[in-house]
């Protein structure tokens, strides 16, 4: 820390632009680490569905911020001249991260001479505009629009085909591709190669969203058939009124997020319990739950969309339906829950602790840092330099 009373005006500007550029080659180490850790997907097993996920609960930036991150990041490691210029204080990181959305290698160098004299909105301008892509007129195809679906022969899946005019079908489209890239991901589904799984979970998602507002609590209801057998082994199975079969598991989760009655049969298939139409919390109490909970409770997570109402201790082992027993979380952690072994408790204070299946507390943010090293203990205090007497030189005779 400096004295500002001891330092000229002229001293002030001149530390201030020494701790620009300090702060320019951390942000270019940062990002060069950033490509790194994504490429090794150093985020899985962290409770994070993607790196920006993990850099968002991780470093508290935004996940807008942390996508743009990302790019820029990957973007670097092939424009020299742009890093150059962020770890020399020429550009700052914001104007950087706009430039890589459109630099290449051969217009670099001209692009940073270009950047430093406009502002950093000309340039986010000029990357919406390389970024933006016609859309195809839409053709009338309204007759041959249909939406079909069928149950496989074991009653597990269900696959539905659909067939819209094009206007339609792009609407659709957009929808299913924005709600996916808000969804967490599910372990293991991480790659491009899942981008199938993302959207299903996306139009499930659309789905609940509005069935849960329905203001008929019959026709929105779900309906699960379950023999006593299947409640009490933990592989068993339930069927879905209507068709479809799913694990004791999943319609435990069901249960807790959704307008489910659950039906309870003997072997004869005669009724032994007939479940509560809902679980869910009534209106106030969501309400309140969402004023306590702004978010998803998982560490660092706090995403508002696609919530539930999870119960800490499940419904069918006693489980009461009120605030002390009710924690807000977003979809992905309701499944690492119920499907993916992590556990939770509130603690005395109220805090909630969340636990990886091996038993070990998670939590979120830097670790603490390393600390200092103790100066090592003086030596020995050296000899007094005693001045050694010089060798005579070695004489060497070489045969004629």
């Amino acid at each position: 820390m400096h004295d500002p009373h001891r330092t000229n005006d002229g001293d002030i500007v001149r530390e201030m632009d020494a701790a620009h550029v300090r702060i320019g080659q951390a942000h270019r180490d940062l990002l060069s680490l950033i490509a790194v850790a994504d490429r090794r997907e150093h985020w899985r097993d962290a409770g994070a569905r993607d790196m920006a996920h993990w850099l968002w609960m991780r470093y508290g930036v935004s996940h807008w911020k942390a996508t743009r991150w990302i790019a820029a990041a990957h973007a670097l490691e092939s424009l020299p001249r742009i890093s150059a210029a962020l770890a020399s204080g020429e550009l700052g990181v914001d104007k950087v991260v706009e430039l890589t959305r459109f630099a290449t290698p051969d217009t670099e160098a001209r692009l940073v001479a270009w950047a430093a004299a406009v502002s950093c909105g000309a340039i986010r301008r000029k990357g919406d505009l390389a970024a933006r892509r016609q859309v195809e007129e839409a053709r009338d195809a309204d007759s041959a629009r249909r939406l079909t679906w069928a149950y496989s022969e074991d009653g597990r899946r269900v696959e539905i085909s659909v067939d819209l005019p094009a206007a339609q079908g792009t609407v659709v489209v957009r929808t299913i591709e924005r709600v996916a890239g808000e969804l967490p991901v599910m372990p293991g589904e991480q790659s491009d190669l899942s981008i199938d799984a993302r959207r299903a979970d996306a139009l499930v998602a659309l789905a609940s969203a509005r069935i849960a507002r329905d203001p008929d609590p019959d026709r929105a209801t779900i309906v699960l058939h379950a023999s006593v057998e299947s409640l009490s082994s933990p592989d068993g199975s339930c069927e879905l009124e209507g068709g479809g079969i799913v694990h004791a598991e999943v319609a435990r989760r069901l249960a807790c997020s959704g307008r489910v009655q659950t039906v309870v049969e003997d072997d004869a298939g005669r009724v032994v319990h007939l479940g509560q139409m809902t679980r869910e919390p009534p209106a106030w109490m969501m309400r309140q739950l969402r004023y306590r909970d702004p978010g998803c409770v998982f560490p660092g997570c706090g995403t508002r969309r696609f919530t539930h109402a999870h119960h800490i201790v499940w419904w069918n082992k006693g489980g009461a339906t009120d605030l002390d027993n009710l924690v807000l979380v977003c979809s992905f952690h309701h499944k690492l829950v119920h499907e993916y072994g992590w556990s939770l408790r509130r603690d005395p204070g109220g805090a909630v602790s969340w636990f990886q299946p091996e038993g070990s507390r998670y939590r979120a943010g830097p670790g603490p840092p390393e600390p200092a090293k103790p100066p090592e203990p003086p030596g020995p205090p050296e000899p007094a330099h005693v001045p050694r007497p010089r060798a005579a030189p070695l004489a060497v005779s070489f045969p004629e």
